[in-house]
């Protein structure tokens, strides 16, 4: 039986706390796509993609009707398109393309899977692709890019991370009239999941179903509000039960729709992924749930601390309410999606290096930074290297998603709208680790055991 207790407090976290559905993202194979014609694996691809999801986004709207929750975005995510490549050969463009032509002919808000796993190495079309992605995202308008580039396991492709500092510049400059949006749809990884559903980096693993369905969840103003109404003395083990206790319910709920939607559409569920993932909008911050906790400002010393305490008390709730959570999981800290974030940035309290050592304990990494328009190649792939490093040693998924903003200095402002939000131009260290980058080769992966 229904609670009515629990029906007002979701009412309440709806209509006052900025809870949502954050995004529905269906998941298709392109396996059986291949093949050696690469314009006849397009014409597959497009043909695929618009049968499994002809009905996502109308599912939406309904459940969204039926629930009188938002659910903010549907979105698509595909196998990575190297293996797709590695097999027809060919101008990889031609599968951004057809993949932006699919994604807009069903109506959904991004379209993730342009994507190469090249941790180990470069099999084929990893290459190609990776060369393909600055003219890919400046070519097309919904699709999504993502490399992985290095994991615990196999260690840190550095050939991979040369490559992407290079891209990520390019991808800039040749969005540079859209306020360099394309670097805002590009992430880099280390240790990948195939199971996130949220964009820019959702790709669909070859080991998942040929297609499903996974919903995100969101609710930062949820959190915060239960902290603010919490005593400041409360001690932070009851703190951490509170979060824990919110997460559950905001889980709860994100089961209930996706699960759902997934029956609506005839495709097994996947997961959901409970990530406090923010906003531009004003009481829709994961700052402002640390500002809470007890910081004056994100960014001040403790910050790091208290991050980890949300995360961690995130995810045991997530458990708590499902056996299907998944994907990333925890709490986000995009600078420009997050209003707390962009004040404490522009108020010189947050800096790059603040945020990476934040990385370490949250999910997932270094997130819509904007960065000065003269930033070498090789500084944004030692910026690469060091938040793949965090993954690889902490056995995480760390991911770094830097704009270069051509033409603008540090303290300027790059505005993108929307969900992604704008924020300041940050500091970014100058001196050269041109020598380093340029050695190429692989960094071992770690020891995993004499731990100390």
């Amino acid at each position: 039986m229904l609670n009515i207790q629990d029906i007002i407090e979701t009412v309440q976290m709806i209509q006052e706390e900025n809870l949502d559905i954050r995004t529905i993202t269906m998941g298709i194979s392109l396996i059986d796509c291949a093949d050696s014609d690469v314009d006849q694996s397009c014409r597959k691809v497009y043909d695929k993609i618009t049968r499994r999801a002809e009905h996502l986004v109308a599912t939406g709207e309904t459940l969204e009707k039926k629930y009188g929750i938002p659910i903010v975005n549907k979105r698509i995510s595909v196998t990575p398109i190297s293996i797709l490549a590695g097999v027809s050969g060919g101008d990889p463009v031609k599968y951004a393309k057809a993949l932006d032509r699919a994604a807009a002919a069903t109506g959904v808000n991004f379209i993730g899977g342009f994507s190469a796993l090249v941790h180990r190495g470069f099999s084929a079309g990893d290459r190609e692709l990776i060369e393909a992605i600055p003219e890919a995202l400046a070519e097309t308008e919904i699709v999504c890019s993502s490399v992985n580039v290095g994991s615990t396991k196999t260690g840190i492709n550095m050939d991979a991370v040369r490559l992407m500092g290079e891209k990520v510049r390019k991808a800039a400059e040749l969005t540079q009239d859209r306020q360099c949006i394309g670097d805002a749809k590009l992430v880099v990884f280390c240790n990948a999941v195939e199971d996130n559903p949220f964009m820019a980096g959702a790709f669909h693993g070859i080991g998942n179903a040929d297609c499903c369905l996974s919903a995100g969840v969101s609710g930062p103003g949820v959190v915060r509000a239960v902290l603010a109404d919490m005593p400041d003395d409360a001690p932070l083990d009851q703190v951490a039960e509170e979060i824990k206790k919110t997460a559950f319910k905001i889980t709860r709920v994100g089961q209930l729709v996706g699960r759902e939607a997934a029956d609506l559409l005839g495709v097994p569920f996947g997961i959901v992924d409970l990530s406090l993932a923010p906003t531009p909008a004003i009481g829709d911050s994961v700052a402002h749930i640390l500002e809470e906790i007890g910081l004056e400002k994100t960014g001040a010393h403790g910050t790091t601390c208290a991050l980890a305490m949300l995360n961690d008390a995130v995810k045991k709730g997530g458990l708590m309410a499902s056996s299907s959570v998944g994907g990333l999981s925890g709490a986000f800290i995009p600078v420009t999606e997050d209003e707390g974030m962009i004040s404490a940035a522009r108020a010189g309290t947050l800096s790059i290096e603040k945020l990476e050592a934040m990385t370490a304990v949250c999910s997932v990494g270094l997130d819509m930074i904007v960065i000065p328009g003269d930033t070498t190649a090789e500084v944004i792939s030692a910026i690469i290297a060091d938040e793949a490093a965090i993954g690889m040693i902490n056995s995480k998924t760390t991911a770094v998603r830097v704009i270069p903003a051509i033409g603008l200095k540090e303290g300027e402002e790059l505005d993108f709208g929307g969900l992604l939000g704008s924020g300041p131009v940050m500091k970014v260290r100058p001196q050269s680790p041109a020598k380093m980058i340029h050695r190429g080769g692989r960094i071992p992966a770690p020891i995993q055991s004499l731990k100390n």
